[in-house]
């Protein structure tokens, strides 16, 4: 209801709202900072004696790329979006675009080191990867459509962009789903399908994560009371930085504790192939922006969505 900041900001306006109280302020910095943890991260494991050198450790460098360009594009999203009507649709376009890359980038490490061993080489192993990457497509593509009925049906769009996201994650934990079941109320050791306390960790966040961004809590009990600190979004960031940290960790317990046991089994994917479908992937999701970039810029100044009504409101209530 308050906090916004003019809808027709400067960039440097919006570099400079970063460190000026609104309601975006802790939006920014939950997921700026992250992006400096994540990149250090990669850097220290990339960095480590013979790490990139053995080809069993690569899947990990490729989920971490996006791990760090996801919280980044949303900081941009969320500092640039005042800047104009088209500008803020196409922030968050590429910013569901990173998030549809990040989902792919989980793909590859579960499936060199978390598939269940009755999985392993099977036909949903094989095509585990490339249909994670047709899954970004379906991501990004849904994801962006969703803003353009955001007016006339909100209840729509906030399906169509939860399915968007809800989709992905349950396909990327699928291996985890079965490995979970499998090990479900055993009260003894079950093997190389047992899960590390970090991914129970990352399954909670998720979910939490989910949660918070379809219920729109606490706000909604008390509007005006978490404009601009402790509302959903903010909530949601945190939850999401936390569950993607405990998520590299639970990956990595998987890829140390089952590396003796994988070495017995095939060879894992191969760099190029791994490369070749990462990289048609961010090709595939940049052509899909473009189309919906290309489609708001041809749009005309007086399409619904296009106007400022809402948030032109709520500066004005905030003044009044």
């Amino acid at each position: 209801m308050s906090g916004y900041r003019r809808p027709t900001s400067s960039a440097l306006d919006c570099v400079l709202s970063s460190f000026q109280m609104t309601n975006e302020t802790v939006n920014i910095w939950t997921h700026f900072l992250p992006t400096w943890y994540f990149l250090w991260r990669l850097l220290v494991l990339a960095g480590g004696p013979g790490f990139r050198a053995e080809p069993y450790h690569w899947p990990l460098l490729v989920f971490l790329l996006p791990a760090c360009l996801y919280p980044f594009a949303s900081c941009c999203a969320h500092t640039f979006s005042s800047m104009s009507p088209r500008a803020r649709h196409i922030c968050y376009f590429l910013d569901y675009g990173a998030l549809s890359l990040y989902s792919l980038g989980c793909a590859f490490p579960y499936a060199a080191y978390s598939m269940p061993a009755s999985w392993l080489h099977g036909r949903l192993h094989q095509l585990f990867v490339p249909a994670a990457a047709l899954n970004s497509f379906l991501c990004t593509g849904l994801s962006c459509y969703s803003r353009f009925p955001e007016l006339e049906s909100p209840g729509l769009s906030k399906v169509l962009r939860t399915a968007a996201f809800a989709y992905p994650f349950l396909f990327d934990n699928l291996p985890l789903f079965y490995r979970l079941g499998l090990c479900w109320g055993r009260g003894h050791s079950c093997g190389q399908e047992m899960l590390s306390t970090s991914h129970g960790y990352h399954l909670f966040c998720a979910l939490l994560t989910g949660f918070l961004f379809a219920s729109h809590l606490p706000e909604r009990l008390a509007p005006g009371r978490f404009d601009y600190i402790g509302h959903s979004h903010q909530l949601f960031h945190i939850c999401a930085v936390l569950g993607t940290h405990f998520q590299l960790e639970a990956v990595l317990a998987d890829m140390r504790s089952r590396q003796a046991w994988l070495a017995t089994q095939e060879p894992p994917l191969d760099l190029v192939g791994t490369v070749a479908t990462l990289g048609l992937a961010v090709a595939g999701n940049l052509l899909i922006i473009a189309a919906f970039t290309a489609s708001l810029l041809r749009a005309p100044g007086t399409c619904p969505l296009l106007q400022d009504g809402q948030l032109e409101g709520g500066t004005q209530a905030k003044q009044q």
